[in-house]
């Protein structure tokens, strides 16, 4: 069972926790009263562990520590060895393969017979 490496649920919850915030921040008791600072402060501190969260995933996927440039370059690379790879298959199926002759099947099997047939002197 594979797990998804980036759960997109935490990502669209920045967003609703984000207006949570900027909604009690905005309210009248929201600064003026201990419960709204306590309320402010926990919503806060969980969008943060979330934020943190979502970029520790984000970091950690495969590839990401490339910059733009260089993952260019391994595509770029890619892509030129896919057309390489394609003008091989296109020349390997362009060749004609060409089948012995009859004439020349009936030569390598005479040399063949003859060889097997030539008695073996030993000199003493």
């Amino acid at each position: 069972m594979s797990t998804n490496p980036l759960p997109t649920t935490l990502f669209q919850s920045l967003l609703s926790k984000l207006a949570t915030i900027l909604e009690l921040t905005q309210s009248a008791e929201g600064t003026s009263t201990p419960q709204g600072r306590e309320a402010i402060r926990q919503v806060t501190d969980d969008f943060r562990r979330s934020l943190a969260l979502a970029k520790s995933l984000a970091t950690g996927l495969p590839g990401g520590e490339l910059l733009i440039e260089d993952q260019d370059d391994v595509i770029d690379m890619l892509v030129t060895l896919r057309d390489r790879k394609r003008e091989q298959l296109e020349d390997f199926t362009n060749r004609a393969i060409t089948a012995p002759s009859r004439e020349s099947l009936a030569e390598m099997k005479m040399e063949v017979d003859s060889t097997a047939s030539t008695p073996f002197h030993v000199d003493s």
